[in-house]
Parts: C-alpha cells; structure tokens; sequence
C-alpha cells in the first residue's frame, strides 16, 4: 500500500518510525492501547482520498484520529496492528470566515481554540467549548457530535454544523459544504456524518455557523441546597431571560477534589454547600442588558426567595476564569483521588435531580465502599456520573473486576429513566457492548444497515461504535 501512495502524497505524508507514531497508539485517559506500523499525515483532501482509494485496494483498515482527545477510546488503533492511523492534524487551515453569513469553513485539523481565535478576531464566535480546546480537533468534534458547556443556549454540534466536506470509503469525496437551509435530496450525509465516530467517512473539513462576539459576560457561583433547588432557579432565568449561556451543576465533593488538586484555587463562597451551581450570562448587543446587572437582580431575588443558600458574581474578566477553572479541573481532580468509572449520561431534564440523588444512593449501597456522583451541565440533562472506587482499591484489579459490574448497572439506571448511556463523548470501543445489550433490536439493525452499506469491507474505524454481523 505504502508503494502505491508514494507518487499520490507528500514525503511528510507517510511516517513508520515507531518513536514518532507511539504517542497516538494510546487514548487520553489510558485505559486503552493499540499499534500502527503507519502514521498517515495527508495535508490536503486529495491525499486523503488517495489513501483510502490504496486502502481499499489493499485491504487496510484506517484509523481516523485528530486531537487525540477522545474519552471512550474512539480514535486508538487496534492493539494487533492491522489498521494504519490516519492524522487530520495537518489540515488545519480555516479556509474563510464570513462575518456577513455568519459561517466559518474549518478543516479537520482546526484546533477548537485557534477557531475561537479567528471567529472573534472578526468580530464573531463560535459558540462551543470545553476542557480540551486546546487539542481538540474541529474533525473530533463533528464525528463525535461534541457538546460542551454552551449547549443550553446553542445546542450540539450537530446544531453548529451546516456542511461537511468528507472522504467516503470508497475514496470518493463528498462536497457537502454549502450552508443550504433547505435541501431534500434524499438521505442527509451530513447528518449521517455527524457523530459516526470515523466509522462512515473521514470528515476534512465543516462550514460551521458562527454567532455575535461577546461584548460583556458576568459569571456567578451560587450555593444550593440539592439538584431540585438548582433546577428550579434555572427555570426561573430561562423564564425572564435568553442570557443564560451555560448552567453547570456540581457537588460539594467535586468542589473539595478541585480545591485540593490545585494548588492555589479557592473556595469561590464561605462555608460549605451541598450543591453547587456556575452561571454564565452574556451580552451580544449594544442593547441588550448588562449581563452583571440581569444576575444580580435574577440572583438577588432567587436568594430573598430561599431558592439558593449564597451568590458571588465575580468581580472582575481573572475572578470569572478562575470560576471556570474550577469546573474546567473536575475531571483531573477526579482522576487524581483514583479508580472510578466514569459515564458521559443523559436523562430528561426534569427528571435529573431525582436521578442524581437515587443513582447515587443506589450504586453506594449496591457496591459497598464507593462514592458516587454526578456534575455537569443540568440545564440540558447531561451529568458525567462518576463512581468511585473504595479507599485503596487496586486500580488494575478495580478496572477489571468492579468497574465493568458498575458501569452496566448505572447504565440500567440510565435505561430505565427514559436516558442515553452517551450524552456527548460518543460509544467509541468502551461502550461499544454496552450499545448492543441496551439498544433496541431496530436501533441496531439500523445502525449495522447504514455501516454495511456505506463501509461493506469495514475498514473505517474498526471496532468503534458498531461490529456489523456477517451477511448482507
């Protein structure tokens, strides 16, 4: 295969020493590990059509990866090294920004935070973000419809996505970038490309929809007393205002694990809280309210009202980082007090401040020595709900014995409650089994059904999202 591609890419294209490919066999938690004798780096679209067109003639499966970021080992290699791994990271050209249309067309290799930076140098943004934008990849966050902090008011990416440009398996490309509203010409790709995790296209590039620049934001942390109280004060702002930009809710627990991981955070209110709730709101016009006054007044009222126990709003641009800091640092802190399970969950929004209290107590009492809980972004009924090994559990023996117990009986939890087992981080190879044994038998016949019939050799991402069964 190497033979055929040396005349259809560049000399950079193609990498095979080892040194140079074994940072990206492993994912970004390290639960999972693969080998590739080849590290693809096509620079354009054409390069990438013509490593799958060689692919194909020789029955390589390809990896697609990006930034490397995935939280369910979606772009790791299989570990017997039969797939090559393919890098989007040199595309990383932002090919226009059209202030006037509000689009930006991005390539898959865009890092998310340098497209902040282009966005709002024009006087525009774009309204998705999360703890790895320094890494990941626009690529990433299209194949596995990423969500982040901002969906309350935005939506998924699926939302923020208004055309694709992807490599097929049959080599062939797909010029989807046109922002059309309305286009009925049959199946939607681009719908179909969103969130398939590498495994029906490899996406090199997306026009993506951008918004007004901020012009002032303010943030608070408000004290409450459970997840209840916290739903009922963000159906009070939702009621008076479209400000609200984000809505994160985290316990006490999470807030002590922060504070002790880093090394000069605070406690953004005195004493102690048993919930917690980070709010921003923001301003995009000239007439708009200024969002430091709109939260005091809403937050003012919620506190003479009894719904919330303390509010700051932070004082200053630093104040209002370091808030996020705090939320930005959960899932290291967590990481650092040792073995847990974590899932990336959904349920309705009503129904997640019960869930939160019941499948806590639930998983405590049903494997004895853990702590369990959940944070994240309540305001569209997404938690990362964690389970937490006992105090001096082995991490090896936890991870093989307890945790695949645990994760399927948070994931009938989640079931149960009408809930999906991936809010965000998408199925990848961890939770793969899991989307089989809880899926409907239609649910999958579909998803085998589209596979086969966009990828019949199986060569794109293998062993991710869906094993298709033998057969037509």
């Amino acid at each position: 295969m190497l033979g055929a591609l040396a005349g259809s890419v560049g000399v950079r294209t193609i990498v095979t020493d080892s040194g140079l490919i074994e940072p990206w066999l492993h994912d970004w938690r390290g639960r999972y590990h693969g080998a590739s004798p080849v590290l693809l780096q096509p620079e354009t679209t054409a390069e990438v059509a013509a490593i799958v067109i060689a692919a194909v003639a020789h029955r390589v499966a390809l990896v697609p990866q990006g930034g490397n970021t995935s939280m369910v080992g979606g772009a790791t290699p299989p570990a017997d090294g039969s797939a090559m791994i393919v890098s989007l990271r040199r595309l990383n050209r932002i090919r226009s920004v059209d202030t006037e249309a509000g689009l930006a067309i991005a390539e898959a290799g865009v890092i998310l935070s340098d497209l902040h930076d282009a966005a709002v140098a024009r006087g525009r943004r774009f309204p998705l973000t999360l703890g790895a934008r320094g890494s990941a990849t626009i690529g990433g966050l299209v194949s596995t419809n990423a969500g982040g902090t901002q969906v309350l008011r935005h939506g998924t990416m699926r939302g923020l996505v208004a055309g694709i440009e992807a490599v097929l398996p049959d080599g062939s490309v797909h010029d989807g970038l046109a922002a059309l509203k309305k286009d009925n010409r049959g199946y939607d790709l681009k719908e179909l490309l969103i969130g398939a995790e590498g495994t029906l296209g490899i996406v090199t590039a997306a026009t993506l929809r951008l918004v007004p620049a901020i012009i002032e934001r303010a943030v608070a942390w408000v004290g409450v007393a459970d997840p209840a109280a916290a739903l009922r004060l963000l159906r009070m702002m939702e009621a008076r205002t479209a400000a609200i930009e984000s809505f994160e809710l985290l316990p006490h627990g999470s807030l002590a694990a922060v504070l002790a991981h880093l090394p000069y955070a605070r406690a953004p209110l005195v004493g102690e809280h048993p919930w917690h709730v980070l709010i921003e709101a923001v301003a995009e016009e000239p007439s708009d309210q200024v969002p430091g006054e709109l939260l005091a007044a809403l937050l003012g009222g919620a506190l003479d009202a009894g719904l919330v126990t303390d509010v700051t709003i932070a004082a200053s641009e630093a104040q209002a980082e370091a808030f996020w800091t705090l939320r930005d640092a959960i899932s290291a802190a967590e990481r650092a007090r040792g073995p847990a399970t974590q899932h990336d969950i959904s349920v309705p929004v009503d129904a997640m401040p019960a869930f939160l209290i019941a499948a806590a107590a639930a998983c405590e009492a049903r494997f004895p020595g853990t702590r369990a809980s959940g944070f994240g972004h309540l305001g569209d009924g997404n938690v990362h709900f964690h389970v937490r090994a006992p105090s001096g559990a082995l991490p090896e023996r936890w991870y093989a014995e307890e945790a695949p117990a645990a994760t399927r009986f948070v994931h009938d939890l989640v079931v149960a409650a009408g809930g999906s087992i991936s809010a965000e981080h998408g199925i990848g190879q961890m939770k793969r089994d899991e989307l089989a044994r809880l899926s409907s038998p239609a649910r999958m016949a579909a998803l085998a059904g589209i596979k086969r019939g966009l990828d019949p050799l199986g060569l794109f991402n293998p062993g991710k999202l869906i094993v298709p069964p033998a057969g037509p």
